[in-house]
């Protein structure tokens, strides 16, 4: 099963896509955002285009496990998303997910200005990841 994974940040999205197999997942997109309704209309041509059955949300728990004001807001945000869309939107534990992206950048010598434009969609691919490999164990 081919799925989407999504990044929500202030400022940017990053979108990751699956193989069909729903094995692998690789950065697909980052997506500037505007308002909430411009943002779940371009994930959702994305899922369109690529025949996607599922959107995987990174839900940004406090690194104690709880809910803040961020997470509300993404929690709100996938509501929205599942709401708009006849998909499948599954919330995943996105803790790390950032900081592994500038790891994986940093090791691969990306230059810092592009590190921008690329992390968000690279932190996508480590949320879809790991909610593929939850689905294996």
């Amino acid at each position: 099963m081919r799925s989407l994974g999504v990044d929500v940040g202030g400022r940017r999205t990053g979108v990751a896509i699956s193989d069909a197999d729903g094995i692998l997942a690789s950065p697909l997109a980052v997506i500037d955002n505007g308002d909430d309704k411009e943002t779940i209309a371009e994930i959702l041509k994305l899922a369109q285009r690529y025949h996607v059955q599922r959107l995987v949300v990174g839900l940004p728990y406090s690194l104690q496990g709880g809910i803040g004001q961020q997470a509300d807001r993404v929690r709100n945000f996938a509501r929205e998303l599942a709401h708009s869309g006849n998909i499948e939107v599954k919330l995943c534990d996105e803790r790390f997910s950032t900081i592994a992206a500038d790891k994986l950048m940093v090791e691969a010598g990306v230059k810092k200005r592009k590190k921008k434009e690329r992390r968000d969609a690279i932190a996508a691919a480590f949320i879809l990841q790991g909610f593929l490999d939850s689905l294996e164990s």
